[in-house]
């Protein structure tokens, strides 16, 4: 089972290279991020036609998240559960039909927080931790877990060109820093760190100031395993040719290979 996650960017601007890099990726499950639509305006129809069920949890203009897969979708649960009054679009989990049985999988957009002066930043870490408390949870059902997805997170020096140049960013705070660590500490393993591992291996390059050519990229799209799941890992490549396409998104897809 190949999974990608991937900060598209508004699906509906770029559906043409999406549909290309499915064509040649392949890919059996894809988690969208930041689609910029309302589930009725997603263009269902496009990639079904490509063979893949479509779960979807939108909202006008911003945020939205989605699943493509090529298994049966057996359950959805749009919303990070801890706040019912949080309306932002940022979580869609779903339960897919395995090869070996029941796989849990999740599209994660979590909030960028800045600036961090103003309440973006509280609510991120609230967000952080309520994502923290479901994980637990999730785990205690000790089968196949992915979370995946953009976790606005500069986690590690090397995760991005130029420390000093993010330091009083809300990713590369000290605070965020540790509720990533703690996702960890749960259980959960980074598809990247045991496969890979390198540093100054992006996955977002901003549309200013020639990042994209000067390489000024950052790493924080990532994909978390539950043991289940990390047992069964083969391989794991950043898509990085992606970015260079016409009309990218300024993220790129992480692809995990598991035995699912």
């Amino acid at each position: 089972m190949k999974i990608a996650t991937w900060n598209v960017n508004s699906v509906r601007t770029r559906i043409a290279t999406l549909i290309k890099w499915l064509e040649e990726a392949k890919p059996d499950v894809v988690c969208m991020q930041e689609i910029k639509c309302q589930d009725e305006q997603f263009p269902y129809l496009e990639f079904e036609a490509l063979g893949y069920n479509c779960a979807v949890h939108g909202q006008k203009s911003y945020n939205g998240v989605a699943v493509l897969s090529k298994f049966e979708i057996e359950e959805t649960l749009p919303g990070l559960p801890g706040d019912a009054d949080d309306e932002q679009a940022r979580y869609l989990e779903v339960v897919l039909a395995g090869t070996h049985g029941p796989v849990r999988v999740a599209s994660i957009y979590l909030p960028n927080g800045n600036p961090k002066d103003t309440e973006k930043f509280p609510y991120k870490l609230r967000w952080m931790e309520r994502l923290r408390d479901h994980a637990a949870e999730l785990l205690s059902y000790e089968e196949p877990l992915i979370l995946a997805g953009d976790y606005n997170v500069i986690a590690q020096d090397d995760h991005c060109w130029d420390p000093a140049a993010w330091v009083d960013d809300a990713l590369f705070a000290d605070e965020t820093r540790a509720r990533f660590a703690a996702l960890h500490w749960l259980g959960l393993t980074n598809a990247w760190a045991v496969k890979d591992g390198r540093g100054h291996q992006y996955t977002f390059w901003d549309y200013q100031r020639g990042a994209w050519q000067k390489d000024h990229g950052i790493h924080i799209d990532h994909i978390l395993l539950s043991a289940q799941a990390t047992d069964r890992l083969t391989g794991i490549e950043i898509a990085r040719k992606t970015r260079g396409m016409e009309k990218p998104s300024d993220h790129v897809p992480v692809i995990a290979e598991l035995d699912l």
